[in-house]
């Protein structure tokens, strides 16, 4: 990647502003690094590569969400910086290539969480006002409210991707002309990124899982398998994957629909009386 250009700063500038304010405003999936990352590679000139450090860093952030006031690293400014690092070493387009770019970006997300913390921080002495514009009705006041907290958080992440770009540009030079003499370095850093995708899918699986859905994940994994190893069906696996997912979903939908609906039906002949009822 050449000189960034201001053209450059300011698109990256807008898409991090945005995306700070999408996490917590607007649709709230738009932050997401794999809407992120793709938009950052487009504007430095790699979007294949954004794609891919967006599909694989997504894998980090499955499984992270905020609890109370407790806030995971970001994953706006961690995808924003590993596509930037990603494009800055020439990374290759794949899962298994942009693994040191991921592992340089944890720390730049941890940025974000901390600009996360400080606008929750400063807005939290706003709250009584808040309570006060809303006893008497005042619209206009809670929406100033608001749109200060969205002003105050997309300017501080816009603010420090525009850091993260100009430094993680010096910085992948750097790394570049380093990793020819310490490539046990980059080595570490490419294991270090591959294993946190696997952590990110771990976390979730703890949240989410229960004990009737561990057949479900096993059969998957053994058709995963099975279709991977196939030559015919190996690029169509997560499709055939999901296919069969989806026919399962909608079974266990179509069933336990038929089971409430009997349930309700035969409540409903109970109410009417029955052969206890001389009827």
């Amino acid at each position: 990647m050449g000189q960034i250009t201001i053209i450059q700063a300011l698109l990256v500038f807008v898409v991090a502003f945005i995306m700070g304010i999408d996490q917590f405003s607007f649709l709230e999936s738009l932050y997401q690094p794999i809407v992120t990352c793709p938009l950052i590679g487009a504007i430095l000139g790699n979007f294949e590569l954004g794609i891919v450090v967006g599909g694989a860093y997504q894998l980090i952030q499955i499984g992270s969400m905020p609890i109370g006031g407790a806030q995971p690293p970001n994953a706006i400014l961690g995808g924003i910086m590993a596509t930037v690092f990603a494009v800055s070493l020439n990374m290759e387009p794949t899962a298994d290539g942009v693994g040191a770019a991921m592992g340089l970006a944890i720390p730049f997300a941890v940025f974000g969480q901390y600009a996360v913390t400080l606008t929750f921080t400063i807005m939290s002495g706003m709250m009584a006002k808040a309570d006060k514009c809303a006893e008497n009705a005042d619209v206009k006041g809670i929406r100033n409210i608001n749109f200060t907290e969205m002003a105050i958080l997309g300017t501080l992440f816009g603010l420090l991707a525009v850091g993260g770009l100009y430094g993680g540009t010096l910085l992948g030079e750097t790394l570049k002309n380093l990793s020819y003499s310490w490539s046990w370095v980059m080595a570490g850093l490419d294991a270090a990124g591959g294993a946190m995708k696997f952590v990110g899918f771990a976390i979730l699986m703890k949240v989410m899982m229960s004990n009737e859905m561990w057949g479900f994940l096993l059969a998957g994994f053994a058709m995963a398998l099975l279709c991977s190893a196939n030559k015919s069906t190996a690029g169509a696996t997560l499709v055939l994957c999901a296919f069969v997912g989806i026919a399962i979903s909608i079974y266990d939908f179509t069933i336990h629909t038929k089971i409430k609906a009997n349930a309700g039906a035969a409540m409903s002949m109970g109410n009417m009386g029955g052969d206890e009822d001389g009827i």
